[in-house]
């Protein structure tokens, strides 16, 4: 039973404290889109979209008031298109077409952001996979919401160099092709290792092939909670301030199960999964570094960072597993440099480098997310810092994600600014020493020993 206490508690929490649901993400399964015909696939894309998810923006906008939960965006994900296209695309414009069509079709039912523009290569790429990734900078120039993946390796395959390499040269065009914006482009554009089939956080959702025909997934945040909770034990034991963790992400979780719950129901869709991330906004006390403060650093990126990250995640994640049967996608901490203000004073406090970032990846939820660098970063530069990351997510059996902002004209000392959610960033700089011949071998990292499990 609910009491009144906590019912005034998560009150005081949405008012003050800035818990929110950060999504309530509607997967679409297209595989039954696909076609030889190019005008088809597009037809029954755009049918499909705008009829399973016709009422999704309204039902979130209904809970909202309902229950007086900020849901701040309604999101779609779908199957990986290079699935979809693959009969039909013979070049890469013809993907780019597709792209346009999801893009009508989320701005018609009126969500937020579309992810699944993506192909899964861990170990290989076939000539669909090849041809969006290649498409990948002109559909995001020409489209406004719609978000780009793709997985590039995995623990039981190894990493696809091959796709690293092509990746930085991709990442450096999308940079270009929308330079005017900043190179707002590579914001909505993420690579993977071992990527979740059932992540509702952009830019990397997409609807996974082991999933059913349409699922809801909810995304919860709260940093500016828990911050505020460790606030009341200042100079506690390691026990109390794991405790404590744990309670407070045990109450955001339930505050997501209910509203999958609800969504689930008034829109006939099963529910899927709770994603019970800590995911920053640039609202000010809503950080994910202002928790590490509280947890006793001068700043972010200061000596014992990766310590109190790694108790900040597991905690999140013990707590919040008790609130919800199924948890899934990313579900820990997000440390997105330009989403989170707490992160911006870091950097330009000298605090919190890349390589210190890199370092705190191997805790946390995802990894070198939402960071602008110099625009005349080179392409293999990119991929190396790609597969550094996608070696840590391999060999410690755990997701990890890459994405940069090499935006174009913009040095160390510039900022990108790119608005809502996705916030501003420093230009931080980049280890410049060429890993040109490493990058450039053909073939696949192979997967690590403890993944041979059979």
């Amino acid at each position: 039973m609910i009491n009144i206490n906590e019912v005034v508690e998560t009150n005081q929490m949405i008012e003050k404290e800035n818990l929110d649901v950060r999504t309530i993400t509607l997967g679409i399964s297209l595989l039954d889109c696909a076609d030889s015909d190019l005008d088809k696939v597009c037809e029954k894309i755009y049918t499909k979209i705008t009829t399973v998810a016709k009422d999704l923006v309204k039902t979130g906008r209904e809970i909202e008031k309902k229950y007086a939960i900020p849901i701040v965006n309604k999101r779609i994900s779908v199957t990986p298109i290079a699935l979809v296209g693959g009969s039909a695309c013979k070049t890469s414009e013809d993907f780019v077409k597709i792209a346009k069509t999801l893009d009508e079709a989320a701005k018609k039912v009126g969500v937020n952001f579309l992810g699944g523009y993506s192909a899964l290569v861990a170990k290989g790429m076939t000539k669909a996979d090849e041809l969006l990734i290649r498409s990948i900078p002109e559909a995001l120039a020409s489209t406004d919401i719609v978000c780009s993946s793709i997985n590039l390796g995995s623990t039981k395959t190894g990493i696809n160099m091959d796709a690293v390499r092509l990746m930085g040269e991709i990442i450096k065009k999308t940079a270009e092709f929308t330079k005017e914006n900043d190179s707002l482009g590579c914001a909505k554009l993420v690579v993977f290792c071992n990527a979740p089939d059932d992540n509702p956080f952009m830019a990397g959702a997409f609807h996974g092939v082991t999933e059913a025909d349409a699922v809801i997934n909810v995304g919860v945040s709260g940093p500016g909670v828990v911050k505020t909770a460790l606030e009341s034990v200042r100079g506690e034991s390691f026990e109390v301030l794991g405790e404590t963790i744990k309670k407070t992400a045990f109450k955001i979780t339930r505050v997501g199960q209910l509203v999958a719950k609800e969504a689930s129901k008034k829109l006939g869709i099963p529910f899927g999964i709770i994603d019970l991330s800590l995911a920053p906004t640039p609202a000010i006390g809503d950080s994910v570094a202002d928790i590490l403060c509280e947890m006793g650093l001068d700043h972010a990126g200061a000596p014992g960072t990766t310590a109190a990250l790694a108790m900040l995640n597991d905690q999140v994640k013990k707590g919040g597993i008790m609130a919800s049967s199924y948890v899934g996608g990313l579900s820990g901490a997000f440390i997105p440099v330009s989403e989170d203000q707490g992160m911006i004073d870091a950097v330009n406090a000298g605090s919190l480098t890349l390589e210190k970032l890199e370092a705190m990846t191997c805790v946390c939820s995802v990894g070198l997310d939402m960071i602008a660098i110099p625009g005349d970063t080179k392409a293999t530069t990119i991929s190396g810092i790609i597969a550094d990351e996608m070696a840590i997510g391999m060999v410690n059996q755990k997701t990890t994600a890459v994405r940069l902002i090499p935006a174009v004209g913009k040095d160390v000392g510039d900022t990108v600014e790119f608005g809502g959610l996705l916030g501003r960033a420093p230009i931080m700089p980049v280890n410049n020493f060429s890993c040109d011949a490493f990058v450039s071998r053909e073939g696949r990292i192979p997967a690590p020993i403890h993944s041979f499990k059979n």
